[in-house]
């Protein structure tokens, strides 16, 4: 595989700078530091994706636990993405309802005194 997971990232490490890291291992089809949408702060992650999979494996062994920014990284093969669940499926409660007078039946919602 030549897709790897990057962890424990510096939030001053950027995208260019990741490339730049893993270049010295061979070539660099994509390197993408992960941000979050919201604060557009890195969430201290990303993923480069290397030519050929010895290559994958030399940045590994060369750049795993190695210090970045003051950081030990942590470098491994990218794992699958997992699908994430509908909202509202088969076993999801949408946070309401659920456990003893928890639901807003004939009560109004309050609970029964026996």
């Amino acid at each position: 595989m030549n897709k790897l997971f990057v962890g424990s990232l510096s939030y001053n490490v950027t995208s260019a700078k990741l490339e730049e890291l893993f270049s010295q291992f061979g070539k660099v089809q994509s390197a993408e530091v992960i941000i979050d949408r919201r604060t557009g702060q890195s969430k201290g992650f990303g993923f480069v994706e290397m030519s050929s999979s010895e290559e994958a494996k030399k940045a590994i062994e060369g750049l795993n636990g190695k210090e970045v920014d003051g950081r030990p990284i942590a470098v491994n093969e990218a794992r699958p993405r997992e699908p994430k669940p509908f909202f509202g499926g088969m076993g999801s409660r949408g946070g309401s309802g659920g456990g003893a007078g928890g639901g807003r039946g004939f009560g109004g919602g309050r609970s029964r005194r026996y």
